[in-house]
């Protein structure tokens, strides 16, 4: 299956894009979609832990499953004063 990601902030400036397609086996999960970024993308390792997730614009959990053609975004941690 193939789903959308999106990325914004730093998590874009990370990846060098703001949107990609990637390739999945059927049966991945928020989680797995992140470990294969991470793979492909290092410098995303140090961010995870504070990542919230959304899958066609709604807040969901890393263990929910994605469907083909999914839009997947990683919203990074915000700061501000």
């Amino acid at each position: 299956m193939k789903v959308t990601v999106k990325f914004f902030a730093i998590l874009r400036e990370r990846v060098g894009a703001a949107e990609i397609t990637k390739e999945l086996s059927d049966g991945s999960t928020v989680a797995d979609l992140w470990r294969a970024l991470k793979e492909e993308y290092p410098k995303l390792a140090p961010i995870e832990t504070r990542l919230l997730y959304a899958v066609n614009q709604n807040y969901v959990k890393p263990d929910h499953a994605l469907k083909d053609r999914d839009e997947v975004v990683f919203i990074p941690p915000v700061s501000g004063g």
